[in-house]
C-alpha cells in the first residue's frame, strides 16, 4: 500500500467514527496546487474542505474557498504547517480530523500581494532567497531545519531599495535585506518576527530588516529572540491593512513559503481581505 493510499484509508476511518462516509477525494498537481480542486469541490456541493498538506496547499485550498462560506479544515502533513503552528491547531491526524468535523468555525483574514492569496506570509527579498535556495528534498528529509542553509548562503546579497506606503499616509524609505507582510507572527523553528500579528484583527503587520554590518545582525537576532517592542531601524516592525512597496531592482519574493520569482513591477501592492477564509479549529481553544 502506497503512502497516500495508507493516508486515504486512515482519514476514512476516522471521518466513519463520526458517521462520515467516504470522503471526495481530488489530487493536486504541479500546474494547480489546489485551487482549481477546492473550486470543483465546492461546486459538487462540499460542506467542508480538508486541506492534506502543507502551507502551499493550504494557501490554495483558501484562495478557492474565500468567499464561499465553506469551511477549511487543515491536516498537516507539510514541512513547516505554519499557519497550523501560528493558531494551536491539532497537528496529529485523528484530533485534526476531529476539529474539522465538530469544530468551531472561525473567520480569519486573508493577505492578497498582487492578486495572490496568502494566509502566513509574503516575503520579498532575503526570506524569498531562502526559500528559493531549498530544495524540496532537503525539507523533506529533514524538516524546516533544511532552510538555515538557504539562509546562510543569502546572508551577504545586496540589499534593494524599497519605499513603503502604509494606508496611503505614512511613507518610508528604505535600503532593505527584507520586507515580510504577516496574517500571523511566528516562522520556522518557533521565532516570532511579528508578536503581535493577528489573523483576523483587518490589518497585516510588516517587518523591515535593515542591518548594514554584521554587527547590525547580532542586534537583529537579538531583537527578534527578546520579542523586542522597543524601536530599531534595523527591524522595523508596521501594521496596515493595505500597502504599496517599491522596489529597486527587482528581488525575488514568495507567498506562504512557496518562491513565486522575481516582482513582475518595482510597485506591488498589499492588502488585507477581513475575515474572507472560514477555518476549523477546535472547540474551547483561542488560537
Amino acid at each position: 500500500m502506497s503512502d497516500l493510499d495508507r493516508h486515504r484509508a486512515e482519514v476514512t476511518a476516522e471521518l466513519a467514527i463520526y458517521g462520515w462516509d467516504e470522503p471526495l477525494w481530488l489530487e493536486t498537481t504541479a500546474e494547480d496546487p489546489g485551487v482549481g480542486m477546492t473550486k470543483q469541490a465546492v461546486a459538487e456541493g462540499a460542506d467542508l474542505v480538508f486541506a492534506s498538506g502543507g502551507d502551499g496547499t493550504v494557501r490554495a485550498c483558501a484562495e478557492g474557498l474565500m468567499g464561499t462560506g465553506v469551511p477549511l479544515a487543515i491536516l498537516p502533513i507539510g514541512t513547516g504547517n505554519l499557519l497550523v503552528r501560528n493558531l494551536k491547531l491539532p497537528q496529529a491526524l485523528p484530533d485534526a480530523v476531529r476539529a474539522g468535523v465538530e469544530g468551531e468555525t472561525r473567520p480569519i483574514d486573508v493577505g492578497v500581494i498582487d492578486g495572490r492569496p496568502f494566509v502566513v506570509m509574503a516575503g520579498i527579498g532575503l526570506d524569498a532567497s531562502m526559500a528559493h535556495s531549498t530544495s524540496d528534498d532537503v525539507k523533506r528529509k529533514i524538516g524546516w531545519p533544511a532552510y538555515i542553509g538557504g539562509l546562510v548562503k543569502h546572508l551577504r546579497d545586496r540589499p534593494f531599495q524599497v519605499t513603503l506606503c502604509l494606508d496611503g499616509r505614512t511613507t518610508l524609505r528604505r535600503r532593505a535585506m527584507m520586507v515580510l507582510i504577516g496574517n500571523v507572527g511566528q516562522v520556522q523553528g518557533g521565532l516570532r518576527l511579528l508578536p503581535d500579528a493577528k489573523p483576523d484583527d483587518g490589518h497585516l503587520d510588516i517587518l523591515i530588516l535593515a542591518p548594514r554590518t554584521p554587527m547590525d545582525w547580532l542586534r537583529v537576532v537579538g531583537h527578534v529572540v527578546t520579542r523586542s517592542k522597543r524601536y530599531d531601524r534595523r527591524a522595523e516592525r508596521y501594521t496596515a491593512a493595505r500597502a504599496r512597496i517599491d522596489i529597486d531592482p527587482p528581488v525575488l519574493h514568495e507567498c506562504d513559503g512557496d518562491p513565486i520569482g522575481y516582482c513582475s513591477t518595482t510597485s506591488i501592492s498589499i492588502e488585507t481581505e477581513p475575515k474572507a477564509l472560514l477555518l476549523r479549529t477546535p472547540r474551547g481553544t483561542d488560537g
